[in-house]
């Protein structure tokens, strides 16, 4: 049986059980198909994410759920100030390393029709999102050259930092503004390290209630997706299943003039090339 290229996690319509699965067809782009009740079929996985091989057992989506599930994350490590264009929209020099805090799996949420989900103490008008390429390793390493680094990552895909921005300007580090629940969305696919061999050459979009707020490329990272992990494997075993979460270009509402919030019944999507496509949710806040 041959390995996945294109793994989403769903549930299906035939068992209403959560499986992996093998797009049918990758051109789709399955965000927009989900939004648009389209419908979408994949070959069944057998295995787990990080060994499972495809079956021709098809199956219908049902809903899409993130590819990556809190119990195959064991860290999601996020890059802050990593992209040239938004260093320069904060008014910041570049980082001379890169700027790590960490998010808990408790932040994963699915694509649409899950929610990104605003608590109380984020309510303030300053609720935001950041764009981001999101990466995941498929196996274990430690002081990782950067000439090796991409054969550690198992796959690429979407994800939106969301970020209580009042929350972090007032506090020295940003773990716990970025930190809510659900504030880390992820998908809709998860393409192969095997398909994108060089995640330095994606674009990358925001698109909030229809209007595209970033608009940015993998190029102007600072550091590159090679250097995050050779950088931060110093001394340090990134382990599989390891969520990393690479920083995001110009455009966050933040800096936007008139300043863009998310806010209640938003409609947040999340574009980036490459095979990936869309993830869409909308903005909801809490109200318990």
């Amino acid at each position: 049986m041959p390995a996945w290229t294109h793994l989403i996690r769903f549930i299906a319509v035939e068992d209403s059980a959560t499986h992996l699965g093998q797009l049918a067809d990758p051109s789709r782009d399955v965000g927009l198909d989900t939004v648009n009740h389209v419908e979408i079929k994949a070959y069944l996985i057998q295995g787990t994410v990080f060994e499972g091989q495809v079956t021709e057992h098809i199956l219908t989506v049902k809903q899409l759920l993130s590819p990556i599930s809190k119990d195959d994350c064991n860290y999601i490590r996020c890059l802050g100030l990593n992209y040239s264009d938004h260093a320069k929209e904060a008014g910041v020099p570049l980082p001379k390393a890169p700027i790590l805090f960490a998010k808990p799996r408790s932040a994963l949420a699915d694509p649409y029709p899950a929610t990104i989900n605003i608590p109380k103490c984020a309510q303030d008008g300053s609720s935001d999102y950041e764009a981001e390429l999101c990466f995941v390793m498929g196996k274990t390493g430690r002081d990782i050259p950067e000439e090796e680094a991409l054969d550690y990552v198992l796959g690429y895909t979407a994800s939106n930092d969301v970020t209580a921005r009042a929350l972090q300007l007032s506090l020295p580090q940003s773990s716990f503004s970025k930190g809510f629940d659900g504030s880390c969305p992820l998908g809709p696919v998860l393409v192969s390290s095997d398909i994108i061999k060089d995640p330095q050459t994606l674009s990358i979009k925001a698109i909030y209630d229809g209007v595209v707020v970033q608009d940015g490329h993998t190029e102007n990272m600072v550091f590159s997706v090679r250097q995050q992990i050779s950088y931060l494997s110093q001394g340090t075993t990134l382990e599989a299943g390891t969520i990393f979460i690479t920083g995001t270009p110009a455009g966050i509402g933040y800096f936007r003039n008139p300043r863009v919030v998310l806010e209640d019944g938003g409609d947040m999507r999340v574009e980036i090339s490459g095979g990936i496509g869309t993830l869409v949710n909308k903005v909801r806040y809490d109200t318990t």
